[in-house]
């Protein structure tokens, strides 16, 4: 065999590997796209996790609690529960409550009864479209539109003003809240463990997926946080292993004063807010209280 014909024969044997492995790429870059499209059309299951009343549904915190059916901008009936501490009246205020983005409204009895006891404040919580007793599918203008409703009522059905009312927001809720603080006035607002965005959360999730350019759903609030004027309270536990510590680092470095973070050792994401946590808020706030006149005037 000559030295051409040797050269074709080798040429031969190595065509089918570059083949295999043109072909193997192919296979590899369709499967990602298609991983990229599943993920782009379950992105809202994803992100919501709603249990319906019918699911499963907890005990309020005490007998006190009041069942409130709200109508949002967007057409949904939205549900909620009063939960006044026994000496309530409207000069002692309330606290907005923006819950997380699994289960439902009684899921956090447990946690409206410490900001009762711990914090002394009456708390109106709700429930997101799709959740709980709430009509409609959760979906972020919805939870924009559910969180609104509820701010109405407690300004008009407790003719409580926007300088009473503090807004509160856990994770999911914190996307929910900020919003709110954004463009209504309020007392002040308390972030926990929530995110800058959720693209830039899901990025962390999935960082071998360009999350943060692809996923639809923004809860923005690392753009929003500085047009939020009165005190800002934010507070993330060490250990978080569903949200990353450094995003309320970065909320708070953005946030407008007056500003304070607690930091919460060895606590996870679905741990309970420790007792220290509501006597910093309310240390805080106590310091702040000769201010806010002043603050919610620029509202």
């Amino acid at each position: 065999m000559s030295v051409v014909e040797r050269g074709s024969e080798t040429a031969r044997k190595r065509r089918p590997w570059k083949n295999r492995l043109v072909r193997y790429t192919a296979l590899a870059a369709c499967g990602y796209v298609g991983v990229i499209v599943v993920l782009l059309f379950l992105e809202n299951r994803l992100l919501f996790h709603p249990i319906g009343a019918a699911q499963e549904w907890l005990p309020p915190p005490n007998s006190q609690v009041e069942d409130i059916f709200l109508q949002s901008a967007d057409g949904n009936q939205i549900h909620a529960w009063w939960c006044p501490t026994p000496d309530w009246s409207a000069e002692k205020g309330a606290l907005l409550y923006c819950h997380g983005n699994a289960g439902n409204l009684s899921h956090r009895s447990y946690s409206v009864a410490s900001w009762q006891k711990l914090f002394g404040i009456s708390v109106l919580i709700f429930d997101y479209p799709g959740y709980g007793r709430s009509e409609g599918r959760p979906t972020e203008t919805g939870c924009y539109a559910a969180a609104e409703a509820a701010y109405e009522w407690l300004v008009k059905q407790k003719h409580l003003a926007g300088s009473d009312i503090v807004i509160y927001g856990g994770s999911l809720g914190g996307g929910v809240a900020v919003d709110l603080a954004a463009h209504l006035p309020h007392r002040a607002l308390v972030l926990v463990k929530t995110f800058t965005s959720v693209p830039e959360a899901a990025q962390d999730v999935y960082p071998w997926l360009p999350a943060r350019w692809l996923v639809r759903n923004k809860f923005a609030n690392l753009a929003k946080i500085g047009r939020c004027i009165q005190p800002v309270f934010i507070a993330h536990g060490t250990n978080d292993r569903v949200i990353q510590y450094s995003h309320s680092e970065l909320l708070f470095a953005a946030a407008n004063e007056p500003k304070r973070f607690y930091a919460m050792p060895g606590v996870d994401h679905g741990d309970a807010l420790p007792d220290d946590f509501f006597l910093s808020l309310s240390a805080f706030l106590s310091e702040r209280k000769a201010q806010l006149p002043a603050l919610t005037s620029k509202n």
